[in-house]
């Protein structure tokens, strides 16, 4: 059999497969359909983080099982998308971001949610708060912490002063700055970002486009919009806003610092169901006297509750009183969680559960 042969022998098998595929697909969705009539009638979210995260690692174990060769994150970026058809079957869902388009926010989003869903926009993180809590929006995505900055502070005022905003999932995305252009390299004159990137890529720079003026700007997205207009100036920005604003990649991953992940956190209206590999977060303050935080962090230690995080903010009520953020390793209907949450509180001037949900297994 001639090369020529053969490979239109296998194409043709992969046609005969992709008919298969698209048929089993359908079926999927219109199965799909009728759980949304039932998610309607009893008025059940959506998106649930649980179900979620479930479908995942069913997809991930009989890959294992049948060995390849796709990877599973390859399967798991396909199902992500499958599952954001099967939300906008079910009922649209709106997803608020810290914006412009473009943003590191919005590719955590369309990472998280695909591309079947309809993304908002707003223009800070107060707003994705505010907008989910008025029902304007399902949820709304915000970054939480990254490994180089730490703590996003913005988040954590909004939790104290949203209540009612529960988190139902985490999101880890591995941060990429690209340098973005219209123009070839040796032509840039100009590099826009924000300031932090700036300096997160500080060293690339210094080496590479030792010339180029650097100008912060309000974000990467302004970046990338003000690179897109002018002849001899660049971005540093993500993929996304590569698309967004036609810009050409020039080149990739400048980071200094390969490793750089950001915690995002998926916040809605609709507490998220056990999956048993969940984190539960926190909000407590104590009472300003001596053993007062070791007492709290006592009762968890005792109960054997590994904490992963612990992040203060000043309460801006009373000088020297602090809040503190913390994750734990538990949903907090586990029994363990919720004796260890009643023992907690007796330490505390006040303790508030912000939300139990499904822990990110990997970075996306």
């Amino acid at each position: 059999m001639s090369q020529q042969v053969s490979l239109a022998a296998f194409r043709s098998q992969i046609d005969q497969l992709d008919e298969q595929i698209v048929e089993l697909l359908n079926t999927r969705a219109r199965i799909v359909v009728e759980i949304g009539k039932i998610k309607r009638a009893s008025n059940s979210p959506i998106y649930a983080p649980d179900r979620e995260k479930m479908v995942l690692e069913k997809i991930r174990q009989a890959n294992r099982k049948i060995g390849g060769p796709l990877s599973d994150a390859c399967l798991e970026a396909i199902y992500r998308e499958l599952m954001s058809g099967s939300f906008a079957l079910e009922k649209p869902l709106h997803i608020a971001f810290l914006g412009p388009e473009g943003s590191f926010s919005h590719l955590a989003s369309v990472k998280k949610f695909g591309s079947s869903v309809a993304y908002v926009s707003v223009v800070d993180i107060a707003t994705v708060f505010d907008e989910v809590s008025r029902g304007h929006v399902d949820m709304g995505l915000t970054p939480m912490e990254n490994s180089t900055i730490g703590g996003i502070v913005e988040t954590m005022d909004a939790f104290l002063e949203h209540p009612h905003v529960r988190i139902v999932a985490e999101v880890l995305i591995a941060v990429h700055h690209h340098l973005l252009a219209i123009c070839q390299s040796a032509e840039v004159r100009t590099i826009y970002s924000k300031p932090e990137v700036l300096n997160q890529c500080r060293k690339w720079l210094s080496t590479t486009m030792p010339e180029a003026r650097r100008v912060p700007v309000g974000s990467s997205s302004k970046a990338a919009e003000l690179a897109a207009r002018e002849k001899n100036a660049a971005a540093i920005g993500s993929s996304l806003a590569a698309q967004v604003y036609s810009l050409k990649t020039l080149f990739a991953n400048i980071e200094d610092n390969p490793n750089n992940v950001t915690r995002f956190l998926v916040i809605g209206r609709h507490p998220a169901q056990r999956t048993g590999d969940d984190k539960t977060s926190i909000i407590f303050t104590t009472a300003h006297k001596s053993g007062a935080l070791v007492d709290v962090l006592d009762v968890f230690r005792r109960r054997q509750i590994n904490l992963t995080n612990i992040d203060t903010r000043p309460s801006q009520k009373r000088n020297f009183e602090y809040y503190f953020f913390t994750d734990l390793l538990g949903h907090s209907e586990d029994e363990n969680v919720k004796t260890a949450l009643e023992e907690a509180r007796r330490h505390c001037l006040q303790l508030v559960v912000l939300g139990s949900f499904p822990r990110a297994s990997e970075t996306l």
